[in-house]
């Protein structure tokens, strides 16, 4: 099925439509417990297919939207949730007896799910606009004037599914994609005043790169390195490191400005790309296409990636809904591997400030419901000589990110608050909640456990999610688990150390179980056997 032309004026007046029908019925959606909604997920990751491919197992990460999932504790909720292949049913079951309060059989009578049996690269969404059967059957299934539609990010994809199924979109518009581009967020931080690296504008070419380069490397002469970005690259896998000291010889001073552009040329197949197997062939091929920039790396012995999320209202209000650290790895500590939670108390409330100030900006240009702001933090001496940290933004996300789904979890199975004056998170008892989080957790001997597999290990191990004292770790990603040997889990605490402590436990129980003498778990019960 084509993609609908939305510069129509007829086809954009429809989207227009439906968006304000979902800000005319906010107030309502956000009262769930008493409201009758049916909530339509389709976890497409609408991203650039080539460079989506470097990430292993990412088909599975549709399933990191399941938290969603807890919006059936309110028992008029209704929730259609959309995958390229079936889910597994012990998946399913795993996620519904998390929800507190309400009978299992009756959250799965209102769990409705639909599957393309497509496992090919194609976004999940496009997918589905090319099955008008499934699209009908989604259709028919919906109560229209009381649904709408969330996403994992928000492109033309999702715009044309919404308008076809006539379903309001919960994301922000795709034609304000731009302001979450590594260019688009550059030109936001100056808007806002907020301190970002050194850098430059978006560039279409090679050639135009090494220029831009160059003319960073003028204005900053004792900079020794650079990272070069392609614009929509995302979780750090479309960053390369540009490594100057080689180039000393050609530093400001020493060459002409046409010296140093070659010499930065000649560089570029020697980049420290962050993706595996990346090489320069492949990733200039993409410049053209995504655009790039180059950005001073910003050095320190002490560096932290802290970052902080929120949303914007079909109202037009700006909420701060958490900070974390996030944890970096790859060559160049570039790629995201998971988060603690909240951010230090140093700079959370700062990180809370920036997050407002550009959230507002969002509002100004249009932008609709999640936001995350990446940052990197440095500890330095200030002028006194006391340590503090330089907070410089990196980028913006307009999408759900790694950081939603282990917050999103932790609310929906406390039911409790974030507190803009602390920076924490509160259960309904007034304990402050912490967690460690990663979509990460890889390694070759996890290769071949199936979920029933690790559901033996949690139930033996007793690793799951204890209602009663709200502690204990939630998984996800399972189905990457057998041929990616990549497990996805939030170890949820009541203090850092006992989240931390939490999440090792779970890392060393996998490890002895997967060791090639431990005793294999047998998960046939006495029921069966009878």
């Amino acid at each position: 099925m084509e993609a609908l032309d939305l510069s129509s004026s007829k086809e954009a007046n429809k989207f227009q439509f439906l968006q304000a029908q979902l800000r005319d019925r906010w107030e309502s959606i956000e009262g769930l417990d008493n409201s009758e909604y049916d909530i339509l997920v389709v976890p497409s990751l609408s991203l650039d297919r080539r460079e989506l491919l470097k990430i292993e197992g990412f088909l599975h990460y549709e399933e990191r939207l399941l938290f969603s999932l807890i919006r059936l504790q309110s028992p008029k909720t209704r929730v259609i949730y959309v995958t390229s292949q079936p889910l597994p049913p012990i998946v399913i079951d795993y996620y519904l007896q998390l929800l507190p309060g309400i009978p299992f059989s009756h959250a799965r009578d209102r769990l409705l799910l639909f599957s393309t049996y497509d496992s090919s690269t194609t976004p999940l969404t496009q997918k589905i606009l090319e099955r008008p059967r499934l699209m009908e059957r989604i259709r028919q299934s919906l109560r229209l004037e009381k649904s709408f539609m969330i996403c994992y990010n928000s492109t033309t994809l999702e715009r044309d599914l919404s308008v076809q199924l006539g379903v309001p979109l919960l994301a922000a518009d795709p034609d304000l994609l731009y302001w979450g581009t590594k260019s688009g967020s550059r030109q936001i931080f100056a808007e806002c005043g907020v301190s970002h690296p050194d850098g430059s504008g978006l560039v279409l070419s090679a050639e135009d790169l090494a220029e831009a380069a160059a003319e960073l490397w003028e204005r900053q002469p004792s900079l020794e390195r650079m990272v070069v970005k392609l614009n929509e690259g995302f979780s750090g896998e479309g960053n390369a490191m540009l490594d100057l000291k080689p180039l000393q010889h050609k530093a400001p001073g020493c060459a002409s400005h046409k010296e140093r552009v070659a010499a930065v040329c000649d560089r570029f197949p020697f980049l420290n790309f962050q993706a595996k197997n990346e090489t320069w062939s492949n990733f200039s091929s993409r410049i053209p296409e995504l655009g790039a920039i180059v950005e001073a790396f910003i050095e320190g012995e002490e560096k932290r990636s802290p970052s902080v999320q929120g949303r914007i209202t079909p109202t037009g209000e700006v909420e701060i809904l958490s900070t974390h650290d996030q944890i970096l790895g790859g060559s160049g500590g570039q790629i995201y591997l998971g988060c603690y939670f909240p951010g230090d108390e140093a700079y959370r409330l700062q990180l809370q400030e920036i997050g407002l100030r550009v959230g507002r900006n969002l509002v100004q240009k249009g932008a609709l419901e999640r936001f995350a702001v990446d940052f990197i933090a440095v500890r330095q001496p200030d002028k006194t000589g006391k340590p503090q940290w330089d907070l410089q933004a990196i980028e913006i996300n307009l999408r759900k990110g790694g950081t939603t789904h282990p917050f999103m979890t932790l609310k929906f199975l406390t039911n409790g608050r974030y507190d803009m004056a602390t920076g924490l998170f509160y259960s309904q008892q007034g304990c402050p909640k912490y967690y460690i989080a990663t979509d990460n957790l890889q390694k070759d001997r996890y290769r071949g456990l199936l979920p029933n597999d690790l559901m033996d290990i949690i139930a033996h191990q007793r690793l799951h999610f204890d209602t009663s004292t709200q502690t204990g770790t939630v998984f996800h990603l399972m189905g990457c688990l057998s041929e990616f040997g990549k497990l996805g889990l939030t170890s949820i605490g009541n203090s850092h150390q006992q989240a931390k402590d939490i999440y090792n436990r779970v890392n060393n129980v996998l490890d002895e179980e997967t060791k090639p003498t431990a005793k294999i778990l047998s998960s046939v019960s006495s029921a069966a056997v009878n």
